[in-house]
C-alpha cells in the first residue's frame, strides 16, 4: 500500500503544531522555575527563554503559511 502524501496546508498545520508545543514546554519550564539537567551541565532558564521565542515565531509563521493555502 502506498501512503497518500501530505499537502503542503497539513505539513505547516503539523509543523506549526509541533513548535507550538515546544514554545509551551520552554515556558512552562521558565514560570515553574524547573531545573534541566543535560550531563554535568545544569542548563540556565534564559535558554528556555530564547526557546520560546524562536520556537513560537516559527509556530506563527507555520500558522500563517497554512492560512494562505487555500484547500481543495
Amino acid at each position: 500500500m502506498i501512503p497518500k502524501k501530505m499537502s503542503a496546508k497539513d505539513y505547516y498545520m503539523v509543523s506549526g503544531g509541533i513548535f507550538a508545543f515546544v514554545a509551551v514546554m520552554h515556558l512552562l519550564r521558565v514560570l515553574n522555575d524547573w531545573i534541566f539537567i543535560f550531563g554535568k551541565w545544569a542548563i540556565p532558564s534564559w535558554v528556555s527563554v530564547v526557546a520560546v521565542a524562536i520556537a513560537g515565531y516559527l509556530s506563527y509563521q507555520a500558522f500563517v503559511l497554512a492560512g494562505m493555502i487555500k484547500s481543495k
